[in-house]
């Protein structure tokens, strides 16, 4: 059995100051730190944990708080600009740490008391009270050292307290950068082979590992139907009423090939264990053999995988499955599709595919149907029938550019109702602002393979900061 350490997502923090205010200027620190403080207790509240070093004022302590954060190892930085600080007490924490840094820019208040202000008469007084507001006055040094330094940096500004669209920013970041470390971290299993004749999805795994990390295992088709034979008829019956639980199973549903997804989704579970696989693609066709058993009866079981968060797609899908992992973890489901058909009377796109889905993103309990020919290719099985909840949907598609690099592709758009295609497949009918005609246009225009993923929600600017993050480029169609 494979053991695999946890490496948490971790959220470094730090403010700065200038070491000689502090004498000059009684209470400045304090207040300051105070400052630093609230910023804490915000980003904890997103889920992360942070590692808070506090007032960083000479450059001495900024080589230590480089130290620090990259033996903490952090995921990702927020620096927040408390006041006017010198950029050599900067550099070499983000140089050190060599992670993404967020600045920071945020005034304690919407503005200066003037009034109170200029009452204070205290010269000195007054310069303290103006340096615990001057947090956008360092940002153009700071902003410029990095630029020099070839290091990437990204902003929130605003102020403290009272501001919403500071903390939705610090929080599409913070999602971002989990989303980032998920990734980097996930094993993505491949089993069998690509669907012969699809250049589209063909893939280049090793780009896939320098962008977004994490290991490819290659995985045979035979292990699986080997796991198959260590499942036991109790085993088999527990699964099957699980099934019915999860599913709304149609009563032209055979006894017989619910045995048989089931016996295929519990040796899917042994496998996912085996190898502890995050996300999956795949596809084998096998002929007249016990692969064929197998890979006809997978439909069930990896729809049940994609619903905790394992993510698997079909026709060995590489791309896609890195975009459903994307989705599921941000926790807006990922499921697989493709274009269907247009509806040109209601202006919709309508969108699915065959295999599995994600049932917990569904209108609706997912159904259970049998095929009698398995979507055109050899045998039969059972194959799930599901729309995506009606609402904001957003739709995903990691794609492979002709200079060799990866790019994001995303949309927003509507889950609507309507009349769908019952025949035993994922599908939905997708409303856009930019309409249906000139969606397929403009997200055609961009070279994508032919399947994408959706989840529930409009997150495009939560994706174009993951890719901020990644460095890689992201277009948004509607």
């Amino acid at each position: 059995m494979m053991e695999l350490k946890e490496y948490p997502f971790k959220v470094g923090l730090f403010g700065i100051g200038l070491e000689a205010y502090w004498c000059q200027f009684p209470g400045l620190r304090e207040r300051l730190e105070g400052y630093v403080e609230v910023v804490e207790s915000k980003i904890a509240a997103y889920g992360a944990q942070v590692v808070n070093l506090g007032l960083v004022d000479t450059p001495e302590k900024a080589v230590d708080c480089g130290h620090q954060f990259r033996r903490e190892d952090v995921d990702v930085i927020f620096l927040y600009v408390t006041t006017y600080a010198l950029s050599s007490t900067v550099l070499p924490v983000i140089q050190r740490a060599k992670v993404p840094v967020i600045v920071l820019n945020l005034s304690p208040e919407a503005s200066i008391d003037y009034e109170q202000f200029n009452s204070l008469k205290d010269r000195t007084k007054m310069t303290g009270e103006w340096l615990a507001y001057c947090s956008a006055c360092p940002v153009p040094e700071i902003a410029s050292v990095f630029r020099r330094a070839n290091i990437l940096f990204f902003q929130v500004t605003g102020m403290l307290h009272d501001d919403p669209y500071v903390w939705k920013e610090v929080g599409d970041w913070i999602d971002a950068a989990r989303v980032v470390h998920t990734m980097s971290h996930n094993r993505l299993g491949l089993m069998g082979n690509y669907y012969g004749g699809m250049l589209d999805i063909y893939s280049n795994l090793t780009l896939h590992c320098a962008t977004f990390g994490g290991h490819i295992e290659i995985i045979e088709v035979d292990e699986l139907s080997f796991l198959r034979e260590k499942v036991s008829a109790a085993q088999i019956e527990g699964r099957v009423k699980y099934f019915e639980e999860a599913f709304d199973i149609q009563s032209d549903c055979p006894r017989e090939e619910l045995e048989r997804a089931a016996k295929t989704s519990l040796a899917l579970d042994l496998l996912v264990d085996r190898y502890k696989l995050g996300s999956m693609a795949y596809y084998h066709k096998g002929t007249g053999n016990g692969n064929e058993d197998t890979m006809s009866s997978v439909i069930l079981g990896n729809s049940l995988l994609t619903a905790r968060g394992i993510p698997v797609a079909g026709e060995y899908e590489v791309k896609n499955a890195q975009a459903m992992k994307i989705l599921d973890s941000f926790h807006v489901g990922g499921s697989f599709t493709e274009y269907y058909a247009m509806d040109y009377r209601d202006d919709v796109v309508l969108m699915g595919h065959d295999g599995p889905g994600h049932i917990q993103i569904a209108e609706g309990k997912t159904k259970v149907r049998p095929l009698y020919v398995y979507h055109g290719k050899v045998g039969k099985g059972l194959s799930v029938e599901m729309s995506v909840k009606h609402g904001a949907i957003t739709l995903l598609s990691v794609v492979e550019k002709v200079d060799g690099t990866l790019m994001l592709l995303c949309a927003e758009g509507e889950s609507v109702k309507g009349p769908i295609l019952e025949i035993g497949n994922t599908n939905s009918r997708y409303r856009f602002s930019i309409g249906a005609r000139k969606f397929v246009e403009e997200w055609n225009n961009h070279g994508p393979a032919h399947h994408c993923a959706v989840g529930v929600g409009h997150i495009t600017s939560k994706i174009k900061k993951l890719g901020a993050l990644l460095n890689i480029e992201v277009n948004q169609v509607c």
